[in-house]
């Protein structure tokens, strides 16, 4: 079985971070692993509280999973700040990491910050130009490229700017109200759109998790980045199409919307 690595914060309320990572890469067919940047107290309303691991903890999970299930994909999440992100980069390049997304977390879907400033510049500097795909949403996008984002046009300025800038492919995501679910991917210079049908679901809890979770699963499993990509955005289609309705505020997708096995059944079902 192919195997993949998240380096992320938890999600108490499980739509999020390395929860939705983990179901994530089960659903996608890969062995999912974590290393836990920071805890963080939140549920669909916001977050409440974040309390981060020390930069040499972090090292000693890195460790603890390299030295003995190398993963095939890192999926790198929320890291709040600049030791975080210098301790990931370190481990990373000592032991060869290979298809790394990283999803440059700064804000959760409630508006709550979640990267402090300097590890904004430590990230592109140190994690973007390790990674096979940075996955921005659009306001993360302008943070990136120093540019507003209004327009189909202005995507794709902004992605081949960030690319170009940073060394590294980049898949911009076009929500946010803004070409509906449409996202750009901007690779060796090749622009190329993918369509993604906007779904009436107001569940939108971790979907940046989800998405970068299911393309690193892909990647891990020998897609190339193309169809990586692609069966992600259908993945999450599906995730948001089942209609899961949990919790006050922006809940969770059901990420286990294609589950079929026998042991997931309720009481009430044919299992025997």
């Amino acid at each position: 079985m192919r195997t993949a690595l998240s380096i992320a914060g938890s999600d108490s309320s499980g739509g999020a971070g390395i929860q939705a990572d983990l179901k994530t890469m089960a659903m996608n067919g890969v062995y999912g692993m974590s290393a836990i940047t920071a805890l963080t107290a939140q549920n669909t309303t916001g977050v409440r509280g974040i309390l981060e691991v020390s930069p040499q903890f972090l090292e000693e999970q890195l460790d603890a999973v390299f030295e003995d299930i190398f993963p095939d994909a890192v999926k790198i999440g929320m890291v709040a700040s600049a030791g975080l992100v210098e301790a990931i980069a370190g481990r990373l390049r000592r032991y060869g990491a290979k298809n790394i997304v990283v999803d440059p977390v700064m804000v959760a879907t409630s508006g709550s910050a979640l990267m402090k400033t300097d590890a904004v510049e430590v990230l592109t500097r140190e994690l973007f130009p390790l990674s096979a795909l940075v996955t921005p949403n659009i306001p993360e996008g302008e943070v990136l490229s120093g540019m507003s984002i209004q327009s189909r046009e202005d995507m794709e300025k902004a992605a081949q700017k960030i690319s170009a800038g940073f060394s590294c492919p980049v898949l911009l995501k076009g929500g946010h109200a803004l070409c509906d679910a449409d996202d750009l991917l901007c690779a060796e210079g090749k622009l190329t759109w993918f369509h993604g049908e906007r779904i009436d679901n107001p569940n939108t809890h971790g979907t940046g998790c989800t998405l970068s979770s299911a393309i690193a699963a892909n990647l891990a499993k020998g897609f190339p980045l193309e169809a990586a990509v692609r069966r992600a955005k259908e993945y999450i289609s599906g995730a948001l199409a089942a209609g899961l309705d949990l919790g006050r505020g922006a809940g969770p997708m059901d990420h286990m919307f294609d589950l079929n096995s026998r042991f997931a059944q309720e009481a009430q079902g044919t299992a025997g």
